[in-house]
């Protein structure tokens, strides 16, 4: 594989990166001089250096010849499809082969687009941006659906989605999960008192410092709904939940936000921790349900603490 040319503003790439695939040198050569211009561009001569180039630094968008020896495209693009890193990456298929059913193929597979040889650079480079395009457009709507609006943090919806991935993976580990269920004291009489609008900026703090309070990439803090936050922990036991648990609710503390309605006189969370080890005849919904009822035990003990 050939090194990529890289252009930086300010220390950051501005344009996309394209993963060039083709067993002939010349064609490589076109491709990357006639795009470079608009994009950075890495290239490969077989299908392994693809697969390999896309994991390593994944590309916006990947042309792709179809007949190269060993592994043809058709296959580079069925592996691309099957792996988490790499399956949302557009393909678009440069090939010689124009006939319906190596068009049908192609796309059945996942590709987004053909082009036939000998390719016209002003349409491939149109069609490149189009895709791109609606790749970022497609990631922006996701981010959007799984984002909690006000705070910024995970929704309901990621956290549930998540958590369902994680008990599988937990199933076959056979490790830990844990969740932390979270609640602002007294959050009705907090609104009643200063209004919704600061209540809103309440909660937009309470939801950083829980975001703060996580370090692992897999830890998710979401929002749960109203003034109910929650935090999903990976391979935690319960003494590494009751650390995360009494980090954040020590963070919240000390943001000394008033609250002349709370016996407290400033803003506090409680929380309930539920951890168990995933079983075939069990569900998440126990370990939420459990977290829950720990977090009513809390609060039933005067709030502001941690219950297991």
């Amino acid at each position: 594989m050939r090194a990529p040319e890289t252009t930086a503003v300010n220390g950051a790439f501005d344009r996309p990166l394209l993963l060039i695939v083709d067993d002939e040198p010349v064609n490589l050569h076109m491709l990357s001089a006639g795009l470079g211009p608009d994009f950075r561009t890495c290239t490969a001569e077989d299908g392994q250096s693809a697969l390999a180039a896309a994991d390593r630094d994944v590309p916006d968008l990947i042309l792709l010849d179809v007949m190269m020896p060993g592994i043809d495209g058709y296959e580079v693009c069925r592996q691309l499809k099957e792996r988490d890193k790499t399956r949302d990456i557009p393909v678009i298929f440069v090939t010689s082969m124009t006939d319906e059913g190596a068009e049908m193929r192609g796309l059945g597979l996942g590709a987004v687009d053909f082009i036939a040889k000998p390719v016209n650079l002003r349409i491939t480079r149109a069609r490149i941006l189009t895709h791109i395009q609606l790749k970022r457009t497609r990631e922006q709507l996701a981010r959007i659906s799984q984002e909690d609006a006000l705070t910024g943090i995970a929704n309901r919806r990621r956290f549930d989605e998540v958590l369902a991935k994680e008990w599988r993976r937990g199933l076959r580990a056979r490790a830990p999960l844990a969740v932390v269920m979270i609640d602002v004291d007294h959050f009705k009489q907090y609104n009643d008192c200063y209004g919704h609008g600061a209540g809103d900026a309440c909660l937009q703090r309470v939801a950083q410092t829980i975001a703060r309070s996580v370090h692992r990439p897999s830890d998710l803090p979401a929002r749960y709904g109203g003034e109910e936050f929650v935090v999903l922990l990976a391979d935690t036991t319960l003494e590494g939940a009751l650390r995360v648990a009494e980090d954040l609710r020590l963070g919240i503390d000390r943001l000394a936000i008033e609250h002349l309605a709370s016996p407290h006189g400033h803003v506090t969370v409680s929380c309930g921790i539920g951890v168990v080890v995933p079983l075939p005849h069990a569900s998440s919904a126990d370990l939420v349900s459990a977290a829950d009822r720990n977090l009513y035990l809390a609060k039933s003990k005067g709030r502001n603490r941690v219950a297991a």
